[in-house]
């Protein structure tokens, strides 16, 4: 009688618990929900019921039917897979120098790395484009590249460096002990025991490169388009084909999808350790 007496506030109150998560997540999801719900709607019906209509598929075929579209997609990755990999050249290293070495100013410097993710996008393009201008940067790949650190190269350095701290030095000793170099220590002993946060830090990067839109529509152009800014066509014609912008987010959205399924285990790994860890 005791036991359940004791079980009865226990069941309701992880009933409570799992309805408001529950709750929580279709408050969250509910947009993704509202746009793959446009994405099927035609236009005759799109100001009609919101979930009673007549699915079809000619937005993603009016989408994928144009080929500056599909172009963009293409620009975007290379651009975004590109930066990233140079956000990782540049920033590992960085990241464990800042975590290992002490010298002086060294926490000036690494709060003035994070200090670039806090000033807008807005706010540094002016300055940006009359640069990029003088050394014809202007719609290249290399000017996006090169911008696109701004974005990434902090987010690495701070979060792989919380990696690093957590690392003894202790096991860098012991494995220079057994005949190591500095660098088989780096490659075969560091990067191994930090890559669940580099996996995480780099898709994290990912994201936000791939997602970026000031620096790509002012920095771009027509052989760099990338497909943020070209789902603008669908919003600057003389109608608005609000099914065809659903399809192209949609579209444009898979690629990350599809990343963080497939690194789903260092990902969460990654996130629930080093710099992220509260």
């Amino acid at each position: 009688m005791n036991d359940t007496k004791t079980n009865g506030p226990k069941i309701l109150e992880a009933i409570g618990r799992n309805g408001l998560l529950l709750c929580y997540a279709l408050f969250a999801l509910f947009p993704l929900l509202w746009m793959l719900i446009l994405s099927f709607k035609p236009d005759s019906e799109m100001f009609g019921s919101p979930f009673v209509f007549h699915p079809t598929l000619d937005n993603f075929r009016a989408v994928l039917g144009q080929s500056d579209f599909l172009g963009a997609l293409v620009h975007n990755l290379v651009i975004s897979v590109l930066a990233v990999c140079l956000s990782l050249i540049v920033g590992v290293p960085a990241a464990y120098a800042l975590a290992r070495f002490q010298f002086k100013g060294r926490e000036d410097i690494a709060f003035t790395f994070l200090s670039f993710r806090f000033a807008p996008e807005i706010l540094v393009i002016i300055p940006l484009y009359l640069i990029y201008q003088k050394l014809g940067l202007i719609d290249s790949y290399t000017g996006l590249i090169w911008v696109y650190q701004l974005i990434s190269l902090p987010l690495l350095i701070w979060i792989l460096r919380g990696f690093f701290e957590d690392i003894s030095p202790d096991i860098e000793s012991a494995a220079q002990l057994d005949g190591y170099t500095w660098w088989q220590v780096f490659f075969k002993v560091l990067l191994p025991l930090i890559r669940p946060g580099l996996v995480a830090a780099a898709l994290l990067c990912f994201i936000f490169c791939w997602n970026s839109f000031t620096f790509a529509l002012q920095l771009g152009g027509g052989r760099t388009q990338t497909s943020t800014v070209a789902m603008m066509r669908f919003l600057a014609s003389d109608t608005v084909h609000y099914g065809w912008v659903a399809a192209a987010a949609l579209i444009s959205a898979l690629p990350e999808v599809i990343l963080a399924i497939l690194i789903q285990k260092h990902l969460v790994r990654g996130l629930s350790f080093g710099a992220v860890k509260g």
